[in-house]
């Protein structure tokens, strides 16, 4: 059940990049984070009042700097530079870099399956993001690469927290606090290049508003909300792990709302991405479950007495 609830909060997540590219096209990136986090992070304080205790504060601003303001303001960069089908198939590398941090970091070494999952994803991106295949922009991937540090930064950190604040105190405040970032930022960029923010707010339309709630109540109140709740549950490997509906949105909604298409080298290889990405988790699934199975197994078998 956990999985899929992850899959879910992902799912929404890979939608992000199109939303944003049709419906908030021209939007600057540090309004839409300060608009997506903000808000939502202020209907959940609404919705069950919290409050963080002492050095918590630290804490949760440091949760929501990285988290929030500089996950959300790289995460609208990439969604105005790249394809949306490209920018959602970049975050399935993200349990790479979790795996990697965790092994360099934690020390807390991968198996060999990882391992081997790890190298062949490492392969075929060197294939699906060859610029002489595809054109991209070099800001939007910097802003990729980046985006996926912060969100093993952020996840650890979230996870870390959950064993002494309660995880509604943890989603609430670091959407507040990061939000909060946001909008100074925005203001100060507003004040020296108004141009841009003028633009988008006098022109506000009704296509305008149906992304920005897309964005703020299914993308953040309710993905995050999973996320953080999760993250209590399963560990920042095994979540990232469900991450392979990310890019599946990714492709449909860009197909969908702004009619990417690519090639069918290029179609397979993102289907031969998702299902490497299935590898691990899926073998891992199964030498566990017959792991149980022997052990229940040997529990319930009668062991032979003397007198027999």
């Amino acid at each position: 059940m956990n999985i899929l609830l992850a899959m879910v909060a992902t799912f929404f997540w890979g939608t992000t990049y199109a939303v944003t590219q049709y419906t908030l096209e021209g939007w600057p990136p540090l309004l839409l984070g300060a608009i997506r986090a903000l808000p939502a992070g202020l209907i959940l304080l609404a919705i069950k009042p919290s409050l963080p205790k002492g050095y918590d504060w630290v804490v949760l601003l440091r949760l929501g700097a990285i988290n929030i303001a500089l996950f959300f303001g790289l995460l609208f960069i990439m969604a105005q530079t790249l394809p949306a089908a490209i920018s959602a198939m970049g975050m399935i590398y993200v349990p790479v870099f979790a795996m990697f941090f965790h092994w360099l970091v934690l020390r807390k070494a991968p198996s060999k399956l990882q391992l081997f999952s790890a190298l062949l994803l490492m392969v075929l991106a060197w294939q699906l993001f060859d610029p002489q295949k595809v054109p991209l922009n070099g800001v939007g991937l910097v802003a990729m690469i980046t985006a996926i540090g912060c969100i093993i930064i952020g996840s650890n950190l979230t996870q870390s927290l959950s064993n002494r604040i309660d995880w509604w105190t943890v989603l609430t405040w670091q959407l507040i606090l990061g939000g909060a970032l946001l909008t100074i930022l925005a203001s100060l960029q507003a004040t020296a290049y108004p141009e841009q923010y003028v633009n988008s707010l006098t022109n506000l339309n009704m296509l305008n508003i149906t992304g920005l709630l897309w964005l703020l109540s299914l993308n953040t109140a309710i993905a995050y909300g999973l996320y953080v709740w999760l993250l209590r549950r399963m560990t920042v490997v095994e979540f990232t792990f469900a991450g392979v509906t990310n890019p599946i949105a990714g492709v449909l909604s860009g197909l969908v709302l702004m009619g990417e298409s690519f090639n069918a080298e290029q179609y397979t290889l993102m289907a031969a991405i998702i299902l490497t990405s299935l590898i691990s988790p899926l073998v891992g699934n199964y030498q566990k479950n017959r792991t149980n199975k022997k052990a229940n197994k040997a529990v319930n078998t009668p062991t032979p007495s003397l007198a027999d």
